[in-house]
């Protein structure tokens, strides 16, 4: 072979390497071969898991679970303050009116599980006499309440009583709001407060759960050491009946 048709061939080498691949593919039984590019495969199949993981996300959401039957705001996996729909709980005392009681809010455990800790001392002295765990309640979380029977908690007390405080657009002065009570024994209990139980406080407008925008759990109303674990808060409601 001359130097000239072995460098023939070697250009006619390169010419076929650099094409990009094609694989054959049916397109339909009756319209033969459709010849397509390793690059559209790869494409097309992206596309593909794109479509899937989607489809998987708006499947499984983090906040509603058993059927729909709850939707969860806190499930204190979180490791901080933070709850499953981004807005933060805070410590709020009658410290902000002149009182003295002292508390704590903390990430803790209890009996080995994650849980938001609210404990200290409520005192009386200067018209005071409460702590609370506070949180506001924004975008989903809010206008989760309306599509729900009442709120499910998952606490590890000290034997004492407690309340469960909710705030609406209605309620403008800092101690109107709407309450039900619970005792949390030095357990684990889940309790279950329907929106039923929830009397106004120093407000005259009824309870709208349309219009929720703050939760909190308090300890109030007489001197004691409070000391509440909070491993769970959802909103509930009662399964519906299989149609027949």
């Amino acid at each position: 072979m001359t130097q000239e048709t072995g460098e023939r061939s070697q250009l006619a080498v390169r010419s076929v390497t650099a094409r990009p691949r094609r694989c054959m593919l049916p397109r339909h039984p009756k319209e033969g071969w459709q010849v397509v590019t390793r690059t559209t495969l790869i494409r097309n199949q992206a596309v593909a898991l794109f479509v899937v993981v989607l489809a998987c996300a708006s499947a499984i959401r983090p906040s509603a679970s058993a059927g729909d039957n709850m939707f969860d705001i806190d499930d204190r996996q979180s490791g901080d303050f933070r709850t499953l729909h981004g807005t933060a709980w805070r410590l709020v005392t009658d410290q902000v009116m002149g009182g003295i009681s002292e508390g704590q809010l903390t990430t803790d455990e209890a009996d080995g599980r994650p849980c938001l800790r609210l404990h200290g001392r409520v005192r009386l002295e200067n018209s005071g006499g409460f702590l609370q765990a506070a949180l506001d309640l924004t975008g989903e979380a809010s206008g989760a309440f309306s599509r729900y029977e009442g709120v499910l908690l998952d606490v590890y007390g000290n034997g004492e009583s407690y309340n469960v405080h909710l705030r609406t657009a209605a309620a403008r002065l800092p101690w109107q709001s709407y309450r039900a009570s619970f005792r949390a024994p030095a357990r684990w209990q889940t309790v279950r407060l329907p929106f039923s139980r929830f009397a106004p406080y120093r407000i005259d407008t009824p309870l709208d759960v349309r219009q929720v925008r703050r939760i909190g759990l308090v300890a109030i109303g007489r001197a004691y050491a409070a000391d509440l674990c909070l491993g769970r808060l959802a909103l509930y409601r009662q399964p519906q009946d299989p149609e027949v």
